[in-house]
């Protein structure tokens, strides 16, 4: 049975996230009913009236409706994106668990190196203008698929670690070719590991920030995020369009985490030990 103070340690833990997690979004879903005037105070005040469906008029059809071709770019950014780190990590991470070759360890250091080693934005620029994927969508594309490999190899390495080599020797045996051993046979197995891998990128890509700004200029191709620069500004900024924006924008990820909350602990651990 647990102890007293390892329960007491876990309540006060539980009501410490809820503080961190709740109230910020508590605050936000307040400002996001107020009118312009009131959520200029910035405060925790009941809403004197409640404007949201308003405010959402006003956000989803600001500049022509931008918020409506942002999420349409975010969607194809982050399916596409997504699709191919799933591909490409589960291939890289079977080819690392099952060849051992003098060139692993320098491979393993590159990945290693590419989670810790921060991009460097002004080269890979120069690289996109000089094959003409600067500004367009397909080039950003690329860029959140080099991205995301390092972490998402490191997960498909670990979790084709536990699965056995007998199952791979077996198709050999019966006539498999490599491609078919991997994708009939290995990658059917990946579902718990590619559920995590999948709900962690979708989210991080659809929710990023900074390479969409650097990397896809232009309003055509504004994603979710960039459109919080549609109600601030140096001098005047309209807090309730603004925290409305960041409420329907935080709606698609948060739904994913809630439904798929359990698959992403139980593939996070699921190549921890090594049956």
């Amino acid at each position: 049975m647990k102890s007293r103070p390892s329960i007491v340690l876990g309540i006060i833990a539980i009501l410490v996230s809820a503080l961190v997690f709740l109230v910020p979004f508590a605050f936000i879903i307040l400002t996001a009913f107020k009118n312009k005037q009131q959520a200029t105070l910035l405060d925790f005040s009941w809403p004197d009236g409640f404007h949201l469906w308003s405010n959402i008029v006003e956000v989803v059809t600001t500049r022509n409706w931008m918020l409506l071709t942002a999420f349409i770019n975010s969607t194809i950014l982050t399916v596409a994106s997504v699709t191919l780190l799933v591909v490409f990590a589960a291939m890289v991470g079977f080819v690392l668990a099952r060849r051992k070759t003098r060139w692993n360890g320098l491979i393993e250091f590159l990945i290693l190196a590419g989670l810790m080693i921060p991009p460097a934005v002004v080269p890979t620029i120069w690289l996109l203008q000089g094959v003409g994927l600067f500004g367009k969508l397909h080039g950003l594309v690329l860029i959140e698929v080099a991205y995301g490999l390092p972490f998402s190899i490191i997960l498909y390495r670990a979790f084709i670690a536990t699965i056995p080599r007998e199952l791979d020797e077996a198709a050999i045996i019966d006539g498999a070719r490599p491609f078919d051993v991997f994708f009939r046979i290995i990658l059917p197995l990946l579902w718990p590991v590619t559920v995590t891998n999948i709900v962690v990128q979708s989210v991080g890509v659809f929710n990023d920030f900074t390479n969409p700004l650097y990397y896809l200029p232009g309003n055509a191709n504004a994603t979710v995020q960039l459109t919080l620069y549609n109600f601030q500004s140096q001098f005047n900024t309209s807090y309730n369009l603004l925290f409305t924006n960041i409420l329907l924008i935080t709606i698609p990820p948060l739904l994913v985490f809630l439904f798929f909350n359990r698959h992403i602990v139980a593939g996070m651990t699921a190549g921890a030990v090594k049956g």
